[in-house]
Order: C-alpha cells, then structure tokens, then sequence
C-alpha cells in the first residue's frame, strides 16, 4: 500500500484551534500541563505548557517552573477514542534532535472525547486523572494539502 498524496479530512468537529484555560485545583497541584491543540484535516499541534513547584532538572530547561513542549503529528478517531501520534518539535514545529531539554522523539497519547457543546470538548487522556477542558477559539474547515 503506498503513502496518501494528500492529507486525510480528519474529524470535521476537531477542526481548529482548542485551548485549555485551567486545570481543577492547580494552586494545590505540584505539577499541571495546559493544552492548546490545533487540529488540520488529520493532522494535529500542540503546544503544552507546563508548571511545576518542585524542579526536577537544571533549572536551564525548567526556566524557573515553567516550560513548553510542541509535538505535531496525525490522529485517528474510532468511537470515542482519539489517538494522537507524532512527534516532539521545537516552537516553530521543526523536528527536535534527541538530548537537550525536555522530552524527544516519539509522542503517542489516547483520549477519551466527550463533546460537550459545539465550542467545548473533554479530552481524558488514559496517561492522566486529570482532564483537559479545552474550548474552541478559532474555527477553520479542511482543506487538504499536498504531502
């Protein structure tokens, strides 16, 4: 079976740009993520960025508790179930080299997707207890591009 020459449509709902305002109780977590995804046709990006009370590494990459990670990449929905699958990028969404700060390589996550109105979405990834309440801040429609 030989590769696409363009992108698939994705999920129509998904298309555009979610973000995550908050997480329940942060104040009292050591460590939280907020999302901000952008979906394209099948392809997605996100941008996390994460808080931490304790330092966990040099204090180069923590910036003082706070960081950000970009992954890009493609995504499938069966059922309820959306897989994402790609891989962590630097902030203009080139691929990152292994080392350095942070996470390299290969980014694979599964949620759970509960619809709750047009402009709000729960993505509850099987990695986490935490849910990600994400609301829709700019629409857009499919076009596929050439890959």
């Amino acid at each position: 079976m030989s590769n696409p020459d363009t992108q698939g449509k994705g999920e129509v709902y998904l298309q555009g740009e979610w973000q995550q305002d908050s997480v329940l109780k942060e104040k009292q977590l050591l460590q939280y993520s907020i999302y901000h995804f952008k979906f394209s046709c099948d392809s997605f990006f996100v941008k996390i960025n994460s808080f931490s009370k304790v330092n966990n590494g040099p204090d180069t990459c923590m910036s003082s508790g706070h960081w950000s990670e970009y992954v890009r990449g493609s995504y499938q929905q069966g059922k309820d179930t959306l897989h994402l699958k790609g891989q962590f990028c630097n902030a203009d969404y080139s691929l990152k080299q292994e080392g350095g700060c942070f996470r390299s390589g290969i980014y694979e996550e599964f949620f759970k997707v509960s619809k709750k109105t047009d402009s709000l979405i729960q993505f509850s990834s099987t990695s986490s207890v935490i849910p990600i309440n994400a609301h829709l801040i700019k629409h857009t429609a499919c076009n596929p591009k050439p890959l």
